[in-house]
């Protein structure tokens, strides 16, 4: 048992590396780790949790692009949950707590969510770069459902890959009583896996990265946009509408439009590459290093700052969305005010409920009292003509509303709706606030009516 000890603490994992005891155990340490880990896990979990909403809820945000990185999201999501959220118990307790079943799920889903996220970013670098530079073939390759079956074979490879860390790790248990996730095997023979992670999911995709954006940037920056036809109705409705509206200058500004709409998001999806290059290198760097030396760097506090790159990288996707690109930033906020606006549905639906039953009690005082559709009519054409004479139309014998007379009413009048007074029969619910406001406004202008036929 303690060969295995001794095997865990100088073979580190990717996530799981083990700082010394003394540190670990520290009070200091210990609240600065759990207070870091927590802050960047909490918001990562919830911004990326919001892009997936406003990607499956957005019509007009199903893009190639924006289904990577929805697939980036759920392996950030992954990561933030099976290693940060785990770091913070053993942060408290010292000690492993999950069990075997929890040693094994969580290193698989460790894996699994970092692997699965550097996939997804050299995934949307590839699909920018045919988008922008080969544009004809871009209408073929570069679909939304091209992109899900790309999508589902970069989780099934890396499912399958990753299930290699079922038959590497298991609970080990040291002579104090603590419990801790460790390996099965030698350090010797974890070399060869480290070198395939390190070069499959970082060094080649940060190569592929470099040459297609400079590649991307020549054809941005440095050359003309290529012209070349759109066949996606979305973008011909757009083009239509843009066409009829702006006419000559509109047409002009439109490859305007798009090359500045190209740039905007080939500058955040770079942005996205280069942190997850430089928040990577820390930890990246230190477990190919520790894998060669004789005695591994294990310091506490480099350790956490490791970690701690680990969970930002995970966390900060949403924040350059946001920051950078103006469909996510209002897909947010309609995010936002959809969720108010289901509150003040219900209010409105109540207010509504209020409003029917204060007319229905209306309606019926004014059937009780003998109130006839003649004399509503009457004030409703008295109303109308009180209106004429307000707006300088001069006084008129028969009030016209809309080009109907008055005795056949507009339910758009103004007059009508500001009364509140309808037909027999009619629905409308726009009733004002207080029922006496309408008869004490219709007697006021029946009144003056009689004045002037005297």
């Amino acid at each position: 048992m303690t060969d295995n000890m001794s095997s865990r603490v100088d073979t580190p994992t990717n996530i799981s590396l083990s700082p010394s005891a003394a540190v670990s155990d520290s009070l200091e340490y210990k609240t600065v780790s759990v207070f870091l880990v927590l802050m960047v896990c909490g918001v990562g979990i919830v911004g990326n949790i919001m892009v997936v909403l406003v990607v499956l809820t957005t019509r007009h945000m199903r893009t190639p692009t924006n289904c990577y990185l929805v697939s980036l999201a759920i392996a950030d999501l992954t990561v933030l949950v099976a290693a940060g959220l785990p770091n913070v118990s053993d942060s408290l307790t010292g000690t492993w707590i999950f069990g075997h079943a929890g040693c094994l799920g969580i290193t698989y889903l460790q894996y699994l969510g970092i692997n699965v996220s550097s996939c997804s970013i050299t995934a949307f670098t590839v699909e920018r770069y045919i988008a922008i530079c080969h544009p004809m073939k871009a209408q073929t390759v570069c679909t939304v459902s091209r992109a899900k079956r790309i999508i589902a074979g970069v989780w099934i490879f890396t499912c399958v890959y990753c299930m290699l860390w079922f038959f590497l790790v298991d609970i080990q248990v040291s002579q104090d009583g603590h419990v801790q996730c460790g390996y099965r095997v030698k350090r010797e023979l974890y070399l060869p896996i480290y070198l395939i992670d390190f070069a499959v999911f970082y060094v080649i995709p940060l190569l592929l990265a470099i040459v297609l954006y400079g590649l991307i940037a020549r054809i941005l920056y440095l050359s003309p946009l290529p012209n070349h036809p759109d066949n996606s109705a979305t973008t011909m409705r757009r083009s239509c509408r843009e066409a009829s509206e702006a006419g000559k200058g509109g047409r002009q500004d439109r490859p305007r439009s798009a090359l500045s709409s190209r740039k905007q998001v080939t500058k955040m999806l770079a942005v996205v590459v280069v942190l997850f290059a430089l928040l990577w290198m820390p930890y990246r760097t230190l477990v190919l290093i520790n894998s060669f030396v004789s005695t591994p760097y294990l310091n506490a506090w480099f350790l956490l700052f490791c970690r701690t790159c680990i969970y930002a990288n995970s966390a900060i996707n949403p924040v350059i969305y946001n920051a950078m690109s103006q469909k996510f930033r209002s897909a947010f906020r309609g995010l936002y005010r959809c969720q108010r606006q289901e509150g003040n549905q219900r209010t409105l639906s109540m207010i509504q409920t209020g409003f029917s039953t204060i007319r229905d009690r209306r309606m019926s005082q004014a059937n009780t009292n003998g109130t006839s559709e003649k004399a509503r009519r009457a004030i409703l054409i008295t109303a109308t003509d009180m209106t004429t004479k307000q707006n300088g139309s001069g006084h008129q014998e028969t009030a016209v509303v809309n080009g109907k007379k008055a005795d056949q009413p507009n339910d758009n009048d103004p007059a009508i709706c500001s009364l509140g007074v309808y037909p027999a029969g009619h629905e409308k619910l726009d009733w004002p606030a207080s029922p006496n406001a309408t008869f004490n406004f219709a007697d006021k202008h029946t009144t003056n009516n009689h004045q002037e036929n005297i």
